[in-house]
């Protein structure tokens, strides 16, 4: 076989070259490598994971709901929660339509069973009711089978149907008799047979329509009519000419849609988008922090290996081979990272779908089972984010690497001329000043995109100024120093002070990783703590009454009649009772159903009834006032002094919006008016709450009995405001389990990289401690001194992360908080926990110092300094 020619040997040689470098570097420092290519693997699998979670929940919830329509071709639903039955006709006997169904949907407390089971989770029981004989030709799936070869069960009036699900979770199997909750009354059903047809996961049951109107007390009425057209009849036309039709028969009384277009899956994605987003950014926090260690491994790497690169670009090297050459080192970590955070993204997501259900604590899509599917193009996408990222990182020092000039880089002792050309003050200041600027900005598609890229470029501005706030303060530390300091151990802090003010390049790298982690973890701390403790002081201010009993109402519409509120207020210890009635409207087809509060109100002083944001404005005489939540306000874009409509009674009655007040409660919107004038204007005279004061010599315990003790006594929930409280910041600390996971694995991360950064400073600083050996400093004096640098990088670090930490925190609490939901919260710091990890960063890195120092020291002076001779 011929030789090869000098030309077609080249790039074989080459390639043999890059090789050889790489594995090399990888055989040199193998735990840098690791740390970083972990750091990228957990990044991406958080985020693909979280990606996978969301898609199969979202996307399993969607069919769901798309399966309780059926093959209709427009739905016709009201803007209250139930609407009069009369239109009915109209719209079966409409030209075009080959069938319309109607359709009752009612949300009922299991009462108890067989087992004594209410529902694992105390839930209620999604109740479809249908006319059967027009279901079957649009939804069939969810016409019953009945057991026991039982046809005219689908008909009786003392059977449901449950699907697979709803059977399990209640714990009755068929034949079983279950009691379901009608305002204070109850009512008994008999499990006649199943949905087989219904979704993994979906607990509903069905029945027919006029046996649930007459046993449910909802007689002639409706929560939505399905229409099948004709074949040959446009969708979209009918559509129009209906909407125009109702809208000038039944001014604001209806919308009409339909089922599954674009402003039910908008209504969909809108009850758990921001919650999914801030989920991916705070899993994507780990990602940024592999960035940095990517960059600090290769800016350390092209520093160490300066004079070799010298000596490489002497004997012909060119500065394009040389760049590629570390892009490629630093592109093998985010190709090494992203493969193994694909596979554990998608392990993670298996895991958390099998064992935790897919609202990830949140209870956005409770009653659902998802499976997890992989999806190429996701994965794909997050591969290309590791891989991104790592490049990124390794981009400055592969310039610099580049550009070197061979001469100057044999020369020992000019590694600190590459860590000072890789930070400039004006990009990083121009980062710092355009951070602040985006957070003027609105939210686009309702999501504070500018508010994340404001995070970012506060952190990369923040990293790329160590060096020079290292330079400053460490040089005014040394001159204060050498003044004041007489010890026997001034010399051990002189040199230490010394080395961080005359190579601040390097102290920058080391000081990026504190920084980044500890920021990171300080503002994520900050915002749940102050998230939190907001929760709690509103439920304080809610909650003044001393005993609160509510019924659980079926179809929103149930609960305390007149008689009853009378008997409760008579009761003996009551000393002053407050009802409030709860109703759902839905204000836009595209958003969800916002909740209307009619409680006791006083209007010379509304801050005693709820928690204002800002003032309440002045009622003008003859104005009916309303108050709404921060997100209502902020969903529906009205501002105090403003009218708004809403649908009550049949019809649109205009109010006069008197201000903005707090609730943590709905993310979806809500109301609160007066009970005077909700009763004056809908004729409703039913109450869902009871807020009781007790009478001197009176006990909340002996009330509850009392309570308990009335005929309709069992349908009462009685609770006081603390176990009321406590619950609240139960379902609160599980709705955020996943971001304090989150949390932690930042701060493990940062733990890992700050470790990973000053072993490898400290190993790479080997010929300098054999020259200090060399004129007379100890071994330990040696590790003194890298204590002391250890010790003091990281109390900049953490002095300067903690205020850049408190700035994102700002950024989150004031701005991407309110603009992902639409409230806003007090600032609180949780000073434990912010000490309690400085604590271990401190500790982190003064012991990673001292165990690098001990390996440095370990090879003797003669050997550490042989390459200069």
């Amino acid at each position: 076989m011929p030789a090869l020619s000098a030309q077609e040997g080249k790039p074989a040689t080459q390639r043999l070259l890059s090789r050889w470098l790489l594995l090399g570097e990888w055989r040199a420092h193998p735990v840098r490598a690791i740390v970083a290519i972990l750091a990228i693997a957990i990044g991406v699998a958080l985020g693909f994971a979280i990606h996978l979670i969301n898609a199969a929940a979202f996307n399993e919830f969607s069919t769901a709901v798309k399966s309780l329509s059926g093959q209709a071709d427009v739905q016709v639903a009201g803007r209250e929660a139930l609407f009069d039955e009369s239109v009915y006709p109209q719209l079966a006997q409409r030209d075009g339509v080959a069938v319309a169904s109607p359709v009752l949907e009612l949300q009922a407390r299991v009462s108890n069973n067989k087992a004594g089971n209410t529902g694992k989770d105390g839930g209620p029981l999604h109740i479809l009711a249908l006319d059967v004989f027009r279901a079957g030709f649009i939804s069939p799936d969810l016409i019953g089978a009945p057991a026991d070869g039982q046809p005219f069960d689908t008909l009786a009036d003392d059977a449901i149907f449950l699907s697979p699900a709803a059977l399990r979770w209640l714990g009755v199997a068929q034949g079983d008799t279950i009691a379901l909750q009608s305002g204070t009354g109850s009512v008994a059903l008999r499990v006649a047979g199943s949905l087989q047809r219904a979704r993994a996961g979906q607990r509903i049951a069905v029945m027919d329509i006029g046996a649930a109107q007459w046993r449910f007390q909802k007689s002639g009425k409706l929560s939505r009519i399905d229409v099948k057209l004709r074949q040959g009849v446009n969708r979209d036309a009918f559509q129009a000419d209906l909407a125009r039709a109702l809208e000038a028969q039944y001014p604001g009384r209806f919308h009409v849609g339909q089922p599954n277009d674009e402003n039910q899956n908008s209504r969909n994605n809108n009850l758990s988008r921001a919650y999914r987003v801030n989920l991916t950014v705070l899993a994507l926090v780990a990602l940024f922090t592999g960035a940095f260690l990517v960059f600090s491994t290769q800016a350390l790497s092209v520093i160490r290996r300066r004079s070799q690169f010298a000596l490489l670009r002497v004997l012909g090297m060119e500065r394009g081979q040389l760049l590629r050459q570390v892009l490629l080192e630093g592109a093998s970590l985010g190709v090494a990272g992203a493969a193994l955070g694909i596979a554990g993204g998608f392990g993670l997501a298996y895991a958390a779908l099998r064992f935790f259900g897919g609202d990830l604590g949140a209870g956005y899509f409770a009653g659902v089972q998802p499976q997890v599917q992989f999806t190429p193009v996701a994965a794909f996408v997050y591969f290309v984010l590791g891989l991104g990222v790592a490049l990124l990182g390794c981009a400055a020092p592969a310039l610099e690497a580049a550009r070197a000039a061979p001469a100057i880089a044999l020369k020992s002792g000019s590694e600190e001329v590459v860590t000072t050309r890789l930070a400039k003050t004006w990009p990083a200041l121009a980062c710092l000043l355009l951070a602040g600027a985006l957070t003027f900005l609105p939210p686009v598609f309702e999501l504070p995109l500018f508010g994340y890229l404001s995070i970012a470029l506060l952190l990369i501005g923040a990293i790329a100024l160590m060096p020079q706030l290292a330079a400053v303060v460490f040089r005014a530390l040394q001159r204060a120093w050498l003044r004041t300091d007489t010890s026997a151990h001034a010399p051990v802090r002189s040199l230490t002070l010394a080395r961080l003010a005359n190579a601040s390049g390097q102290a920058g790298i080391a000081l990026g990783g504190v920084l980044s982690s500890f920021s990171l973890m300080v503002a994520m701390a900050i915002m749940v703590s102050s998230f939190r403790v907001s929760v709690d002081d509103w439920l304080l201010q809610i909650l003044p009454a001393d005993l609160y009993a509510r019924t659980a109402a079926s179809g929103g519409t149930g609960g305390l009649n007149p008689r009853e509120q009378a008997t409760i207020a008579a009761l003996p210890g009551v000393a002053k009772v407050d009802f409030q009635r709860v109703r759902s409207l839905s204000l836009s087809p595209d958003r969800p159903n916002v909740a209307l509060l009619a409680r006791p109100i006083v209007l010379a002083d509304p801050g005693k009834s709820m928690v204002l944001v800002g003032d309440s404005l002045p009622v003008p005489p003859g104005a009916k006032p309303v108050w709404l939540s921060e997100a209502a306000a902020d969903l529906y874009n009205i501002k105090p002094g403003q009218q708004i409509k809403l649908p009550l009674a049949g019809g649109l009655h205009g109010f006069f919006v008197a201000g903005i007040w707090r609730d943590y409660a709905r993310s979806s919107g809500s109301i609160q008016m007066p009970l005077a004038d909700y009763r004056a204007l809908s004729g409703d005279m039913d109450v869902s709450d009871a807020a009781l004061w007790l009478g001197q010599d009176a006990t909340g315990e002996q009330l509850q009995q009392r309570l308990k003790a009335l005929p309709f006594g069992a349908s009462l929930e009685v609770s006081s405001p603390s176990a009321i409280r406590a619950l609240s910041l139960q379902i609160f600390d599980r709705s955020f389990a996943v971001t304090y996971l989150l949390e932690a694995i930042a701060i493990v991360i940062g733990l890992f990289g700050v470790a990973a950064t000053f072993s490898a400073q400290t190993l790479a600083r080997a010929r300098e401690f054999g020259m200090l050996r060399h004129v007379g400093v100890t071994r330990g004096q040696i590790l003194a001194i890298l204590a002391l640098e250890g010790g003091a990088l990281t109390a900049l670090g953490i002095a300067t992360g903690f205020l850049l930490g408190l700035l994102i925190s700002f950024v989150l609490v004031f701005i991407v908080n309110p603009q992902s939901f639409h409230w806003t919260m007090q600032l609180h710091l949780p000073w434990p926990l912010i000490a309690t990890v400085a604590g271990a960063l401190l500790t982190a890195a003064a012991a990673t110092a001292l165990i690098a120092g001990r390996q440095a020291l370990s090879a003797g002076p003669i050997r550490a300094v042989r390459e200069d001779w």
